[in-house]
């Protein structure tokens, strides 16, 4: 940048600068003033050039090049707003995407085309998809001298893969007339002559790679499951591209879990290096990790762990409950590492997935670097969490950061003590999804993660999942951050996602009055503990997360032995399962409380486009479910109002797939009763109403003439 403003000074014969040095460069900086507006005219003339195209074009720019080709919004999803602010403009994005206005003229040329349908899905709504043309699978006489034996065919009991896929987008087997349109208001109807079907995927294959296997002592010898949280998590496709552009996609193509047919028909496509999932295992001589060959892997339902292998070099692998079981008497191996594919919504909790990663700015210098790393270590890296942690302690540097390199199990054995303005940030690297676990049997104080601090300290926490324990944060600390976070609710899981420990913290502050950030994460109880109250409440801030109390009436933010926390909350665009007993609600919007909200100061604070169990002791609302639909009817019809605008999720058990989704069966107004129009919660950003009316709006302009087009959520 200095080079940049000195370009004019530079051109000035070398004496009127040696004369300019002399005097204390007065010249230099009056052409550096002069030279930062030549950069900033230039620099926009060079992006006028850009905005021509629509690959390189500001994001701005987007809708008045789709007007050049005719491109039309979609009026029923929104209108775009403005975009001074951040979340107006990845709004826009969503209304206006950029992918379908560079394909508009290429979408039209295709018009008609069934594969055409599915890339809409992608480019349009950003969802994967299958379309399926129902009159194929319809049950009919054909003619002997003209078969058509790819249609549909009548139920063949011996065909098992066949059965396993009925009434899913893959199925082929012949079915009746069915009268009712796919793009019905009062029931989607599937098989007749002019229906076709888009089958969508919403949630998304995130990959976990190389990650330890648990160990599950109570299901016999030899059994582990795929999670490392001890739970059962269906395996999903690493999704392939398709081999041409007019063909469709088929399983391999999309983000489904695994059926146990298909990987045992198939195996080599979803077992081995870059595939689906993988498995090593260790030496137990050298701890040396051995990869698993497919010809060793047996495919098989381990529901209640009674199916074992006969042959003691096998493995029994079960895809749909993510399970691993050794033959009964095979000699006990330590660990197994596993890599797979699981499914989830968004970004949210920590996972290996692209994020960015602020970092701290010290006052002076740069800030103290440490990465652990377990394998491949080089010169300056740490094999381990407390080598690093303990090399922080000797250095005491004002400003630092500890970054775990790698995916997998890694345990604390000290309290981190943080000095008077010191500022320490533990953060997972990017596309990593390091777990920090302390075991299940002690119950004392130092198996938590612990969090001391003093005046001006700071303590970040970055892309770390916490299981086993929560989190415990006392004294002076200054500033608390958790982002892209999972400090699991209930400690840690049994196989059916049920919390060994329900009701247990997963965040505790004990007399501490630290300005508490929570972005992106998934936490379960909050906990605030002031022995005496001395100072303001707590200024507690959380936005596009999870607080999750593993029960809808169990308390999430509380304190004991008080009626109400010592805290002041700021929620934006969560999901709180469980009740709210706080002091003071500064600002809560676009959320979900599913138990009662129990306010100390109502005078105070807003709650605006949110759903609030009736009951609750709030401050002033505006927006607000039920209140508004309670306003449109009589006393009679309240009650149910009130039942039919509840949120309703397709799970709320952490360890699931769905986890906090909205079901489709839930209200309008939750779905779009955001301040936006978009779903309430804490997938808010997803912008999923206005991704369905854009798809849907094209798919009406791009379907063939004559038939009829219907969506059809899969997840």
């Amino acid at each position: 940048m200095e080079n940049s403003l000195d370009r004019l000074y530079k051109l000035l014969p070398y004496v009127y600068q040696q004369r300019d040095a002399a005097l204390g460069y007065p010249f230099r900086a009056l052409l550096r003033v002069i030279a930062e507006q030549v950069n900033i005219v230039e620099e926009d003339i060079a992006q006028l050039y850009e905005n021509f195209f629509i690959e390189t074009s500001e994001d701005w720019v987007v809708p008045y090049i789709g007007d050049l080709v005719g491109y039309r919004l979609v009026h029923e999803a929104g209108e775009p707003g403005d975009v001074a602010t951040a979340a107006a403009r990845e709004r826009n994005k969503i209304l206006i995407p950029r992918r379908e206005v560079a394909n508009t003229i290429r979408y039209r040329r295709r018009k008609g085309s069934l594969a055409l349908l599915e890339l809409l899905a992608n480019n349009t709504a950003g969802w994967p998809a299958r379309v399926v043309e129902f009159f194929r699978w319809l049950g009919w006489t054909q003619s002997l001298n003209h078969m058509h034996l790819d249609r549909g065919r009548w139920v063949d009991l011996r065909q098992g893969d066949a059965l396993a896929r009925i009434n899913t987008p893959f199925d082929e087997l012949a079915h009746t007339v069915e009268v009712r349109r796919p793009n019905s208001q009062h029931g989607l109807g599937r098989y007749n002559l002019p229906s076709i079907g888009l089958f969508v995927w919403r949630l998304k294959a995130y990959p976990v790679t190389q990650t330890t296997a648990c160990y599950i002592q109570e299901a016999g010898h030899n059994s582990y499951t795929f999670s490392a949280l001890g739970n059962d998590s269906p395996l999903y496709t690493r999704p392939e591209p398709e081999a041409a552009i007019t063909a469709v996609a088929g399983e391999m193509n999309l983000p489904v879990p695994i059926r146990r047919r298909a990987m045992e028909e198939r195996l080599t496509d979803y077992y081995g290096e870059g595939k689906s999932l993988q498995i090593w295992e260790a030496s137990r001589d050298d701890g040396f990790r051995r990869p698993i060959s497919p010809e060793s892997i047996i495919v098989a339902d381990l529901t209640d762990w009674k199916y074992r292998p006969q042959d003691k070099e096998k493995l029994a692998v079960d895809p749909v409950l993510g399970r691993i079981a050794y033959r009964a008497k095979r000699p006990f191996y330590k660990r197994l590492w596993v890599s797979y594919y699981t499914g989830f919504s968004s970004e949210v909790g920590g996972g290996e997935y692209s994020r960015v990663i602020p970092q701290p700015t010290p006052k002076t210098g740069e800030a103290k670097r440490y990465r652990v790393v377990k394998t491949e270590k080089k010169e300056g890296e740490f094999g381990s969490l407390p080598e690093a942690l303990k090399q922080w302690e000797d250095d005491r540097p004002t400003t630092a950061v500890i970054e775990i390199a790698q995916s997998g199990i890694y345990k604390i054995e000290t309290e981190i003590k943080l000095e008077v303005g010191q500022v320490l940030q533990l953060q997972a690297a990017n596309r990593t999804r390091p777990i920090i676990r302390f075991a299940d049997t002690d119950v004392g104080r130092s198996e938590y993660l612990a969090v001391q601090g003093k005046e001006g300290s700071r303590f970040v926490l970055d892309g770390i999942i916490i299981m086993g324990r929560g989190m415990l944060v006392q004294d002076a600390l200054d500033e608390l951050i958790i982002r892209h976070c999972t400090l699991v609710p209930g400690w840690s899981l049994h196989p059916n996602c049920k919390p060994r420990s329900p009701g247990e913290s997963s965040l505790e502050l004990i007399d501490t009055n630290a300005r508490v950030t929570i972005e992106r994460s998934i936490l379960g109880f909050i906990q605030v503990t002031q022995n005496e109250v001395k100072t303001d409440p707590i200024p507690i801030h959380i936005s596009d997360s999870i607080l999750d109390a593993t029960e809808p009436d169990a308390e999430i933010i509380g304190a004991p032995d008080w009626p109400l926390a010592h805290a002041t909350m700021t929620i934006q665009r969560c999901t709180v399962i469980g009740s709210v007993q706080t002091h003071a609600i500064e600002m809560a919007e676009n959320s979900i409380f599913t138990g009662a909200v129990k306010v100390g100061r109502t005078q105070i604070g807003c709650m605006r486009f949110c759903y609030i169990p009736p009951g609750s002791r709030t401050p002033r609302r505006y927006c607000c479910q039920p209140d508004l639909v309670e306003r449109s009817v009589d006393e009679q019809e309240k009650a149910s109002e009130q039942v039919r605008v509840q949120p309703q999720f397709n799970r709320t058990q952490y360890g699931t797939p769905t986890y906090c989704q909205l079901a489709d069966t839930c209200a309008i107004e939750i779905k779009r009763g955001a301040d936006d129009e978009s779903e309430m919660g804490v997938f808010h950003h997803l912008y999923q109403p206005q991704r369905a009316a854009n798809l849907k709006a094209r798919l009406e302009e791009y379907t063939p003439a004559g038939m009829d087009v219907g969506i059809f959520y899969v997840s």
